[in-house]
């Protein structure tokens, strides 16, 4: 999946940039304070993408 794609799936299910690392961007989900990281590559696997919204508690692509 696409890295922008992903990124607006987060952003429509209520988490924010927290900060911007060398390799990662930190993310948290504003409704129950959890939060992982997003590799910074131009696509990301559809496991990592699973992995992610798991980690956020968010719906799963």
């Amino acid at each position: 999946m696409k890295r922008r794609a992903f990124i607006k799936h987060l952003r429509l299910n209520g988490c924010i940039l927290v900060r911007e690392g060398a390799n990662h961007s930190l993310y948290m989900n504003v409704k129950n304070r959890k939060k992982s990281t997003v590799g910074r590559h131009p696509e990301l696997s559809d496991l990592m993408c699973k992995i992610i919204c798991k980690q956020l508690e968010i719906s799963k692509i």
